[in-house]
């Protein structure tokens, strides 16, 4: 299988790499400064968003696209800058893939397409767990991106037959970045509340996109991830009564588990994160 990653130089690009290098994948990368990436055979500098330079990492053909390239916040661009780069760089991705006879793309989308995350006002999500039917809530560019970003790649499988499968990331990262919010929470609960306390190690999100480039998968499918327990030692009921006291609670959250429902992803590809933080009790 030849795989290109797009954003191969993040924190996620390089877990999936790794992956991917491990079951023999030929990686190509596109990232948008010069890095090293010895896991890639092939690596491409510039814009995800400029077709001549997709065009170029998609050069000598591929299998299937990972594309993780992203302005991953609001705050780190203006608005247009955030939404306008995010989107137009995930169309081209796929279109110029699709065009190319690529039919299996997974894309980075994100919990933040709830709206709850970096919205100017304090939302609450409708109903607990979460799930892929949750209405959105979406009132800033980033998790507008993602909405959009989620829509391209339903038409992308309408317009060519792609199919693809939109990760909806929690907060994702190693473990030195898991355990400082980790200690965080544990003195602020309130800091993670807009996050549901929930988290994923950057090696299941690799683990997650493997699995979506190489099972059965067919249509466009979004699916929430997340670690099975939060990053909270409070049980995970007490922290919604607290801080969403207005969302329904559709059925019990016993302990510390996550209030994301991973069901859909369990089916679809057989996945549950396994690596988990180690949460003292208070």
């Amino acid at each position: 299988m030849r795989v290109l990653v797009t954003g191969a130089a993040g924190s996620i690009g390089r877990a999936v790499c790794a992956r991917l290098a491990a079951e023999g994948a030929d990686i190509a990368a596109l990232v948008l400064d010069d890095a090293p990436l010895p896991a890639a055979s092939h690596v491409v500098v510039g814009d995800a968003g400029d077709p001549e330079t997709v065009g170029r990492a998609l050069a000598g053909g591929v299998d299937a696209v990972v594309h993780l390239a992203a302005l991953r916040s609001p705050d780190l661009g203006s608005p247009v800058e955030v939404f306008a780069g995010n989107t137009r760089a995930t169309f081209v991705v796929l279109e110029e893939a699709a065009r190319r006879g690529v039919r299996r793309a997974v894309i980075a989308s994100s919990y933040s397409i709830l709206g709850l995350r970096f919205a100017p006002h304090v939302l609450h999500p409708a109903y607990y767990p979460i799930d892929e039917a949750t209405p959105l809530q979406v009132e800033d560019p980033y998790s507008l991106s993602k909405q959009v970003d989620e829509a391209t790649a339903a038409m992308m499988h309408r317009r060519y037959g792609m199919d693809v499968v939109a990760l909806r990331l929690p907060f994702t990262v190693d473990w030195p970045d898991l355990e400082r919010v980790a200690r965080a929470s544990r003195d602020d609960p309130a800091g993670m509340a807009a996050d549901s306390w929930s988290y994923l190690h950057i090696d299941d999100a690799a683990e997650a996109a493997w699995l979506a480039l190489t099972r059965p998968v067919s249509g466009f499918h979004p699916v929430f991830l997340a670690a099975p327990r939060t990053l909270d030692p409070r049980p995970t009921a007490e922290l919604i009564a607290e801080f969403h006291p207005g969302a329904e609670v559709r059925r019990p959250i016993p302990g510390r588990a996550t209030p994301i429902d991973t069901g859909a992803i369990e089916r679809l590809l057989g996945f549950g994160a396994t690596r988990l933080l180690d949460v003292p009790p208070l």
